[in-house]
């Protein structure tokens, strides 16, 4: 049982249960013609807009394959692929059954939140499933065949790598596209629809409503999927890559045994999520109790691998680190999105308006910041203490153990909130709507604390990658006085800044053409305010799908670019120059990130604890300035924070990868 071919025997388990899931969702009753109509409509507009996106995305994904052909080698340009692959295979496939879980989730809503939950949470695992099968399954099949058959041509850490880029790659191209969709449509949906005309979110008269709850999907599920795609193979190939150098082929197979039991973990946290929720549980009491025992059973795996490899339990600490820290980072985040803070900006709301709202958030994002750091610093110096190097990547690939579980709470939320606009554009009953908002609610928190989650990962496998970088350059240590370093930090440290400024203006600029859009249909479309006539749906799609496509490629390029920049323009001392640029945009972009998706996951919620009947409710003056609040927030937490997480180890892999052969030009 601690062979490579049970780990890929429990990466096709998770692909069969997701396969399973999947036919289990669409066998539920989708609910009436017009429930029906409306999930077709989303369906049709999220995969018209995927294809799109991946088209504009095939032409750098050539260019660059052949770039790396060329420089690095054909194999790892083959494997490169191979990874762009399966990163959009996750996603797709996630993001194909949640917009067919929607309306069938609005059905189960009729007779039971529990049954409701049930189709949710089981779109939701679709993605967490396919995600960690797909992604234990490419990594380890590309290090096991270029092992046998190509280690002649290239080292398979070198493989391995390429592979990871691809992830990589096409996990920042998805990010950026599907967060600017999402938000654009967000925004002018909320603009015009709550703020101006005053009708209910998720009104059917709204003519950006169909373009938001597409958004949910392209950017919340599919981008979403490549985004923690990207994570976990990045997360494994660092610790293969640390493992190796320490303790030959068996530091790689442990990392792939505890990638590989964590599917096990998360596949028995799911079976009893499925069990409370069937017994009546609640919703929130249902998901913590399936993540609590997914995270222990990931325990007691990583205790008995760590003893039957290495004869002692020394590894299993920094495996133990890493799942307590994204703990940590989890319930932390809870609070900030949750808890107490949203109360203080609610008030702030009925006592200031929008500004103080504003400043209310912005001050609890950056509050935020300081208990995921500290959990991280901690996590790694008691990482570093028990295994060094290897230590800090074992901690990040704790941390993302039982991803198929995380990610699954996480990717329910926008099933649910899909399935209240369903609910509303459907005219259903309140207490469907009832059941749908209690759904929602859940599952913005859920998606606050996959946020933190995310980057609290993103910010220990980017050290870990920067770990790698090091050693296969040949640098013992760097400089910090060193003029080469300062500038490169200096550099590193601006280009999340960059990156989300243009990020933000994207989504500000298409949900501009939106607004516009929206205010023309409700100007010239007789009737369409007082529910007489229907909207242009398509209309708005296409706004919100041509702004993304034109929008994502520049940050996306910029950031590629950068570290060959910088090495090249510092010469010979450009290892200490692109050393710091990892240094630089790991730190900043680890206290962004958790700044925007806390920030911006507090104004939500503070919106939402008003519309519950606070401060004077929905329509209310403090109302208004919490939709304010949320709007300045969608495209911080979901496109440009999200997107810093992709960003620096992108940069990191990147760097992995080319830094040897920018090594020997100089």
């Amino acid at each position: 049982m601690l062979s490579f071919g049970i780990v890929i025997i429990f990466g096709v388990l998770a692909v069969c249960v997701a396969i399973l899931l999947a036919v289990s969702i669409l066998r539920k009753d989708p609910g009436n013609e017009r429930m029906v109509k409306i999930s077709e409509a989303i369906q049709q507009g999220a995969q018209a807009f995927l294809m799109e996106e991946y088209r504009t995305m095939a032409l750098w994904v050539v260019i660059f394959a052949i770039i790396i052909g060329f420089v690095i080698s054909p194999v790892v340009s083959v494997c490169f692929i191979i990874g762009t692959l399966f990163s959009v295979l996750s996603g797709y496939f996630g993001m194909i059954v949640a917009t067919r879980a929607n309306s069938r989730t609005t059905q189960a809503a009729k007779t039971s939140l529990g049954g409701a939950l049930s189709i949710a949470f089981s779109g939701g695992a679709v993605m967490g499933l396919t995600v960690t099968g797909l992604g234990v399954l490419g990594s380890v099949i590309v290090y096991l065949l270029t092992s046998r058959f190509f280690s002649h041509l290239v080292d398979p850490l070198v493989a391995i790598t390429g592979y990871s880029i691809g992830a990589s790659f096409v996990a920042l191209f998805a990010r950026v596209g599907g967060g600017i969709f999402t938000k654009a449509a967000d925004v002018g949906a909320d603009l015009v629809g709550k703020v101006e005309a005053g009708i209910p979110e998720d009104d059917p008269r709204n003519p950006a409503v169909i373009a938001d709850n597409v958004g949910d999907n392209v950017g919340d599920i599919a981008g979403m999927g490549a985004d923690l795609y990207e994570s976990y193979v990045g997360s494994i190939v660092a610790g293969v890559i640390l493992g190796t150098i320490v303790f030959g082929l068996n530091g790689a197979k442990f990392v792939y045994l505890i990638a590989g039991y964590g599917i096990v973990a998360s596949i028995i946290g799911i079976l009893f999520v499925f069990l409370a929720a069937r017994i009546g549980v609640s919703p929130h009491n249902s998901l913590n109790v399936g993540t609590i025992i997914a995270n222990i059973c990931a325990v007691v795996f990583s205790l008995i691998i760590s003893r039957l490899i290495f004869g002692n339990f020394t590894l299993f600490v920094p495996i133990l680190a890493g799942i307590i820290t994204g703990l940590a980072i989890g319930f932390i985040t809870q609070y900030y999105t949750g808890g107490r803070p949203i109360q203080v900006i609610a008030r702030s709301s009925s006592e200031g308006g929008a500004a103080t709202t504003i400043l209310s958030g912005m001050a609890v994002g950056m509050q935020s910041t300081f208990l995921p750091l500290l959990f991280i610093a901690i996590g790694v110096v008691v990482s570093y203490r028990f295994a060094g190097l290897y230590g800090i990547a074992l901690a990040g690939i704790g941390m993302l153990t039982t991803l198929g579980i995380s990610l699954s709470v996480d990717a329910y939320g926008p099933i649910a909130d899909n399935a209240g606009g369903v609910a509303e554009m459907s005219d259903l009953p309140d207490e469907v709507r009832g059941n749908t908002d209690v759904l929602d609610a859940l599952g913005n928190t859920t998606a606050a604390m996959g946020k933190g989650f995310a980057i609290g990962s993103a910010a220990l496998t980017a050290l870990a990658l920067f770990s790698s970088y090091v050693s296969t350059v040949g640098i013992t240590t760097l400089d910090i006085l060193s003029p080469y370093t300062i500038a490169g930090i200096f550099v590193g440290s601006s280009l999340p800044f960059l990156f989300s400024a243009l990020a933000i203006m994207a989504v500000s600029n298409t949900a501009g053409l939106m607004v516009e859009e929206v205010r023309r249909q409700f100007r010239e479309i007789p009737g369409l305010i007082l529910g007489n006539a229907d909207p242009d749906y398509k209309k708005c799609i296409a706004i919100s799908t041509r702004g993304a496509l034109k929008n994502m490629v520049t940050p996306s390029v910029i950031m590629v670019a950068s570290p060959f920049v910088v090495y090249l323009v510092s010469g010979s001392s450009g290892k200490e120059a692109l050393g710091g640029l990892l240094a630089g945009s790991l730190i900043s972009g680890v206290i962004l990130a958790i700044y925007m998706a806390n920030a911006g996951a507090s104004w939500d919620n503070s919106k939402k604890f008003i519309e519950q009947g606070h401060y004077g409710g929905k329509g209310s003056e403090a109302h208004r300035a919490s939709v304010v609040g949320d709007t300045v927030g969608d495209p911080l937490k979901d496109t440009a924070g999200p997107s810093i997480n992709i960003l620096i180890k992108l940069i990191a892999t990147i760097s992995l990868l080319f830094g040897p052969f920018l090594a020997r030009l100089f």
